[in-house]
């Protein structure tokens, strides 16, 4: 019998869309690992005491490596994975190529309103102290001095299935559709 190569459920979109709590949530249903970008920068910062991701942060090309790194080791083992960060086309695309000759990459975008994201990023870096391996402050700042609008975000252009996933209010599709649309390719 043929084995079917491991899917790649890549969950994109700016900051603070959701985008880890769907990969979280896929990753269980799908009972595979979830590979999140951000937790692999937070544990490099726990060994750069003096860390800060404000600016030209040194720590996001090693944080990209090891990303990318992570999920082709899993993929050739043969495992589905979820895999979520807030790249743009040009990060995911040149770590994504690769892989799509060995599995099946499906790609789930996030999306909420610009004053959503504003209200979860500094909810969460009230909340959180892991965020503070990230650039939040700046990222605000540059959301009100207009340098950075989330609606010019440059989704994932590779061919491969694509679904929107509205999360300004749960998710919409809701989360059964976006279970298909991650399933149909391992069924026959």
């Amino acid at each position: 019998m043929p084995v079917r190569p491991p899917t790649l459920a890549v969950v994109s979109g700016p900051p603070a869309t959701g985008k880890t709590t769907l990969a979280r949530e896929l990753a269980r249903y799908l009972g595979c690992p979830a590979i999140l970008r951000d937790e692999i920068k937070q544990g490099m910062v726990m060994n750069h005491p003096d860390h800060d991701p404000d600016g030209d942060d040194p720590l996001n090309i090693p944080a990209l490596d090891a990303f990318f790194a992570t999920i082709t080791v899993l993929l050739r083992a043969g495992t589905t994975v979820v895999a979520e960060a807030a790249f743009q086309d040009r990060l995911w695309r040149p770590g994504l190529e690769p892989l799509t000759g060995f599995a099946d990459l499906r790609i789930i975008r996030c999306t909420t309103p610009a004053s959503t994201i504003a209200r979860r990023i500094t909810d969460r870096a009230r909340a959180d102290s892991h965020r503070a391996a990230h650039g939040d402050k700046a990222l605000l700042a540059d959301m009100e001095a207009g340098v950075y609008d989330p609606d010019r975000f440059v989704p994932i252009s590779l061919d491969a299935p694509n679904l929107l996933v509205d999360t300004s209010d749960g998710y919409a599709p809701d989360m059964a559709e976006i279970q298909r649309f991650l399933v149909a390719g391992l069924v026959s």
